[in-house]
């Protein structure tokens, strides 16, 4: 499965006109290029993804895998109404959630950006990152995950902090995770990636690579 032309025909028209006037008059191209063809490739992906990871959630719905396209502008300097890039989600656990390891989709004009983990951790769960950092089993299996990732081409992040924080230390190896608030690890491919017919196998062949992030997650960090 591919994404069509609509697809980046309109994800560029949002992009060059983010204003509600635009918005409405291509409603039709909303529903043709962005709505119809994510919810088709969630619910293709969705199963087999399903096999490979045992607990992987996925909903083929606007707020379920497929985030809104508007933006929470109450907060935020930027002002645009819309999102320019299109985001699916699939989650660990019964609940929809950024609290969960998961798995994130996003395609834009210019790129598809694939990856797993978790953008920012709880104070609770922050403490047990931390305490699975620093002990010796736990900390030693996140940095050869890190190392492998890497060397597979994975984008490792997740470090937000310039100190380490008081009371934490551990091997110089590893030292570098403490200044970690979130742990992910993602890749970025050209936009004519999703006009492959192979597509699906691309992405499933990504997440299947950064899974093994997510199931030490939700061993070490996550309830």
């Amino acid at each position: 499965m591919t994404f069509p032309a609509d697809t980046f025909a309109f994800l560029s028209g949002i992009a060059a006109h983010n204003d509600k006037a635009w918005f409405e008059a291509n409603r039709g191209l909303y529903e043709a290029g962005y709505v119809a063809p994510a919810k088709a490739f969630v619910a293709a992906l969705g199963p087999r993804l399903a096999e490979r990871v045992p607990g992987i959630r996925f909903d083929a719905r606007i707020n379920g895998s497929l985030t809104r396209i508007n933006r929470d502008i109450r907060f935020s300097k930027d002002k645009r109404p819309y999102k320019d890039h299109l985001d699916l989600w699939f989650w660990h656990g019964e609940t929809r959630s950024w609290q969960v390891p998961g798995f994130w989709f996003r395609l834009t004009p210019a790129a598809v950006q694939l990856g797993a983990g978790m953008y920012g951790f709880s104070p609770d769960q922050l403490e047990a990152f931390r305490q699975s950092v620093i002990h010796p089993r736990s900390g030693k299996a996140l940095l050869a995950l890190s190392e492998s990732l890497a060397a597979a081409g994975y984008a490792v992040g997740g470090k937000s902090r310039k100190r380490p924080p008081a009371g934490f230390a551990t091997d110089p190896d590893r030292a570098d995770f403490l200044l970690y608030e979130g742990l992910h690890a993602g890749i970025t491919l050209p936009a004519d990636a999703a006009r492959h017919a192979d597509f699906i196998d691309i992405v499933l062949g990504h997440f299947a690579a950064t899974a093994p992030l997510n199931a030490w997650l939700l061993a070490e960090v996550v309830d």
